[in-house]
């Protein structure tokens, strides 16, 4: 039962999750489901593609900041393009505990939504149009959303910004 694990920020983190989707009229849908070793195993809980779950990556700036990037399952984020775009030439993956400190969230539960901080989003391109499965703010939870109405709701650059994995 989520909440019951880890430091009990769960309950927490879907209430500012769901929060935050309601102050931006998104509608989300919100499935409690067992937990899986792996993406690829929560996509076969899910009865989805692993590139149908997307996840939110927390992203250190070297100036101290934060972005997320929101990659499919099946995809891995192109340091390169996200450099670029962001139009700096160093990014980097924080460690679990300075994600956590970003965005009150643990990891296997990161998404924009609810953060803490609201940091930019950039969304891979090849989510838009398609209805999507992403961390809903607490273990043992996902939450399906429409693409285009999440990356509009979070303002979030849509680009080319990941490669096959």
């Amino acid at each position: 039962m989520a909440g019951a694990a880890g430091n009990g920020t769960d309950g927490v983190g879907r209430e500012r999750f769901l929060a935050d989707a309601k102050a931006r009229g998104l509608q989300v849908d919100v499935v409690e489901r067992s937990a899986a070793k792996s993406l690829e195993e929560a996509a076969e809980i899910l009865g989805i593609r692993p590139a149908d779950i997307v996840k939110s990556l927390v992203v250190k700036h070297k100036d101290g900041t934060f972005l997320f990037a929101l990659i499919p399952g099946d995809r891995q984020i192109s340091w390169p393009k996200l450099r670029a775009l962001v139009g700096v030439n160093k990014l980097s993956l924080p460690p679990a505990e300075t994600a956590l400190e970003a965005t009150g969230f643990e990891r296997g539960t990161i998404t924009p939504l609810g953060s803490t901080t609201p940091w930019p989003v950039y969304a891979d391109a090849s989510i838009s149009g398609r209805r999507i499965s992403m961390g809903a703010g607490a273990h043992g939870y996902s939450a399906f959303v429409d693409a285009d109405a999440l990356t509009a709701a979070l303002d979030a650059v849509v680009a080319d910004i990941s490669d096959p994995a």
